[in-house]
């Protein structure tokens, strides 16, 4: 997986893919494998913004069964195990449990309904090689025993809880890459940091786009017989400026915050309900990660961040539904910010918004031929929606295409029958590493990483995440990191718990300066971006 701008500018596509979040990888991946000739471009990162600031959840939507939208739940649970079965090293179960405090019995009842639903549309759970990955059906557990497994709910007026599966991703922004890099062992040409600045348009028809390259500063056109805008909560923006004139699909911007704390449970999940939605205390990575707020955001998208009264505020509605919890400003040891792009529905209520998605055909609405959207829609879902996006441009293009085949091919690092098998041989053969953090990173694609550990150096921990320097070449050299925070927020683990000291920032500098050829000008230039993402915003700015 190699970044090669000069490609684009001198083939031609059969679709060129604006952004490179899980809805254009996903989509990247599914037509590279059906023959056709793909092109994706991303402006900042791959997976840099929505598709890495999330809950970390694959999951069938509980929530969604109050709104009746059956079909929505029983593809998400469908997708659950697909994602299971092609990323094991990524994608695991998790259990969760709904903790009782002075309620009534309606209202355990309504839930265990809810729950017994769930488990018959997820019937398919436990179609699964590797029985580690096989989720159990729910059940109802008395006050002794959710206390047993997670002392923490003990207080006055609990009564116990109700335990169900869902999946957790180890790393979004990792589950992302690698469909890129199957779409990119596929042909497919994907290049970072290269923003599409405006359309081509001829006669009404979209061509492709003019770009310009962060790094170097060129500008060239992509050319291509269909164009795909998946660009998140940017779409309608991006739209509105190709045309020069207000979008007629408008989407509402949701912006969740997430905060990671010192680990509140052992190893269970809570789901707590509240009078105006619920939040998540999940287990990750040794910590507990808490998600997620729900407020419409109508800044512009690059100004979404974490202030210190979204902190406050979260940590108060936590404290007020979950008084075991005493949580303080001083216990939060990192947070970030994603938006979700909801298709908007008129109500202007983003919590009780539909997840759904839509695939817009510009030539239709805004006379634009050759151009689509694909708006809203769910981190769980997103394969099932690149296979009804690249279904379309099929058709649109007439082309003789090979049949879907992502639901069954796996991953390229997902090549994996039993994950605790492989971590078990990987801890003999490997003892001074933390080989289960790095086979969730790479899965069976840990090999490579470590053929570039052959001085010991670059086999010693860079901070306490336990990831290492092989891990920066490869991410330069094979993944296409181009910047420092390429590497510490999204090729590792680094920076994922909060800021992981000046000593590992500069270990990082280092080694990607040597790759680069930066020098030291540019080496502490990439060192004072990185620090942003540890530091809140400015209330008037990430509102």
């Amino acid at each position: 997986m190699r970044r090669d701008p000069a490609r684009l500018a001198n083939e031609d596509f059969d679709l060129l893919v604006i952004g490179g979040g899980v809805t254009g990888a996903c989509v990247a991946r599914d037509a590279a494998l059906r023959g056709l000739k793909v092109a994706l471009v991303e402006k900042n990162d791959f997976a840099h913004a929505t598709s890495a600031h999330n809950s970390k959840l694959i999951h069938g939507g509980l929530r969604y069964l109050k709104n009746f939208e059956l079909r929505l739940v029983r593809e998400s649970l469908r997708a659950r195990r697909i994602w299971q079965k092609i990323a094991p090293h990524l994608v695991r179960p998790l259990p969760f449990l709904i903790p009782f405090y002075n309620s009534g019995w309606a209202e355990r009842a309504v839930l265990g309904a809810g729950l017994s639903l769930y488990d018959l549309l997820s019937y398919d759970r436990g179609w699964l090689d590797d029985p580690d990955q096989r989720l159990p059906g729910h059940s109802s557990l008395g006050t002794a025993k959710a206390a047993e497994l997670e002392p923490a709910l003990a207080a006055d007026g609990f009564q116990g809880a109700l335990l169900y599966y869902d999946a957790q991703m180890y790393a979004p922004e990792r589950l992302a890459l690698e469909n890129l890099a199957s779409a990119c062992m596929h042909d497919a040409v994907c290049v970072n940091h290269v923003a599409a600045e405006n359309l081509l348009i001829r006669e009404g028809r979209v061509e492709g786009a003019q770009l310009a390259d962060r790094f170097g500063g060129a500008k060239f056109d992509v050319r291509a017989k269909l164009t795909l805008l998946a660009t998140g909560p940017w779409s309608d923006l991006f739209l509105e400026q190709a045309l020069g004139k207000p979008a007629k699909h408008k989407l509402v911007r949701s912006k969740g915050i997430h905060l990671i704390v010192p680990a509140m449970t052992r190893n269970h999940a809570l789901t707590v309900a509240a009078k105006h939605g619920h939040f998540f205390i999940l287990p990750w990575r040794g910590h507990s990660l808490l998600g997620t707020t729900d407020t419409r955001f109508t800044l512009p998208p690059d100004q979404a961040g974490v202030t210190e009264s979204d902190i406050e505020s979260f940590l108060a509605f936590i404290n007020a539904h979950l008084p075991v919890a005493d949580l303080k400003r001083s216990d939060v040891e990192h947070f970030y910010a994603g938006l979700r792009p909801l298709v908007d529905d008129g109500s202007g209520d983003t919590y009780g918004a539909s997840r759904r998605s839509e695939l817009i055909d510009h030539g239709k609405s805004d006379g634009l031929d050759g151009l689509y959207s694909a708006v809203g829609g769910k981190w769980t879902t997103s394969r099932e929606l690149a296979q009804s996006v690249t279904d379309t441009i099929v058709a649109k293009l007439g082309a003789t295409a090979l049949p879907c085949t992502t639901a069954r091919m796996r991953l390229p690092g997902g090549w994996i029958d039993n994950f605790a098998n492989l971590v078990a041989r990987a801890r003999h053969a490997q003892p001074d590493l933390a080989v289960e953090h790095l086979l969730r990173l790479y899965g069976t694609r840990l090999t490579k990483v470590l053929e570039l550990a052959s001085d010991p150096a670059l086999r010693r921990p860079l901070s306490a995440s336990g990831d290492i320097g092989a891990q920066v070449l490869y991410a330069v050299r094979e993944e296409m990191a181009m910047t420092l925070e390429d590497v510490v927020m999204r090729r590792t683990g680094i920076g994922q718990l909060g800021d992981p000291g000046a000593e590992a920032i500069n270990s990082v500098a280092d080694l990607m300066a040597g790759e680069l050829g930066w020098d030291r000008a540019r080496r502490d230039a990439e060192i004072v971006a990185l620090a942003k993402n540890f530091r809140t915003r400015p209330e008037a700015e990430g509102a």
